[in-house]
């Protein structure tokens, strides 16, 4: 069956099944971001890092999606949830890869927190999205995904396939632990996933947040080491009346099996908002400082980001973006953390409209 009539089986057989939904409380949810984007640089042409392009493009500010999540209250505070989400690619009404790609649970929720199995985002994605100042664009920000360039390179990784994953909350503080097991005969290391970390949020306007991840890489024939890669974030968010200051950097380190292979990216950025009644005025910069490689193909990518929002209500909102980023010794960079670049400048202007339901 393909994805798009498998969506709209599950999506008729609750329809059809009342007493799913007043039992299993389930809530059909989505959000859907759409924008126009100029940007130059964006093809090949002949290698000079042209070809200027006006395009339609799907979440300029947040990613499209879909879906349902529902809960069954147990016994002694307990409950039994489960969320099943989809991408949407919004210039084309295609799914956003598999059907229910982006999350696929299920587990228990009570007192001592959270615990659910199956596909979802990992504990550090969960954390550093918070101290983004651009609150996670998949356009115009690296704050979870480093361009220098190509998709999300010296970046981290945002969902785990075979995850078991823990939540917990206690005050002002968030923390926990995702394991994505690598389900590798023979060898418990091989292929496992480790993202663990917390937050903190005080009265006063303060946040604070560190978090780690550890990939182990899958071994090669005829090779004496397997790549792994880690990650580490800290972070941290200050409100106050209408302002909003925030700061962060992820140390990435690759320990490649090829030897000389080995890598370390350090990714900074800071960002200032205004909020004046309906409208949101933020400016950001991003930075990574890449190292252990030739200087001449050292690229430390910068990017500025200023983006303003009018909240046409609680659900819809109006936004208009503009970014520019630049590379060092001729390297290729580009703007979103999932599209390659092809000069070592790039700039881009994007008009959108997100309403979420």
């Amino acid at each position: 069956m393909k994805q798009s009539a498998l969506a709209l089986a599950v999506l008729a057989a609750l329809s059809l099944n009342h007493s799913v939904f007043a039992q299993s409380n389930v809530q059909v949810y989505g959000l859907i971001d759409a924008g126009v984007e100029y940007v130059n640089h964006a093809g090949e042409d002949g290698g000079k890092g042209g070809g200027n392009i006006l395009r339609v493009i799907s979440g300029g500010k947040n990613t499209s999606r879909w879906g349902f999540r529902g809960s069954e209250d147990l016994k002694g505070g307990l409950k039994a949830v489960w969320q099943l989400e989809g991408g949407i690619l919004m210039d084309t009404g295609e799914s956003d890869g598999a059907v229910f790609k982006r999350q696929a649970w299920v587990g228990l929720d009570g007192s001592l927190g959270r615990l659910v199995i199956g596909r979802s985002f990992t504990t550090t994605y969960e954390l550093v999205i918070k101290f983004d100042p651009l609150g996670f664009a998949p356009n115009y920000s690296w704050a979870t995904g480093a361009s220098a360039t190509g998709p999300s390179k010296y970046g981290m990784t945002t969902q785990f396939d075979n995850l078991v994953k823990y939540t917990g909350k206690s005050g002002g503080f968030t923390y926990g632990a995702t394991i994505g097991l690598g389900e590798r005969a023979g060898s418990l290391a091989e292929g496992r996933k480790l993202a663990l970390g917390g937050s903190w949020f005080g009265e006063g306007g303060l946040g604070l947040m560190a978090a780690y991840e550890r990939i182990n890489g899958i071994a090669v024939a005829g090779v004496p080491a397997r790549d792994d890669t880690a990650a580490y974030h800290l972070a941290a968010d200050y409100q106050t009346g209408e302002w909003r200051y925030t700061a962060g950097m992820r140390g990435y380190r690759l320990d490649a099996a090829r030897a000389g292979a080995d890598l370390r990216a350090d990714t900074y950025w800071g960002g200032i908002s205004r909020t004046i009644d309906d409208v949101t005025l933020t400016g950001a910069v991003y930075h990574v400082d890449t190292g252990d490689v030739p200087d001449v193909g050292d690229a430390d990518p910068t990017m500025f980001v200023v983006r303003g929002m009018l909240a046409l209500s609680k659900r819809t909102t109006l936004y208009l973006s503009a970014a520019h980023a630049k590379a060092d010794h001729g390297q290729l960079v580009g703007l979103s953390r999932d599209d390659p670049g092809f000069g070592s400048t790039q700039t881009g202007v994007t008009a959108g409209i997100q309403h979420r339901f």
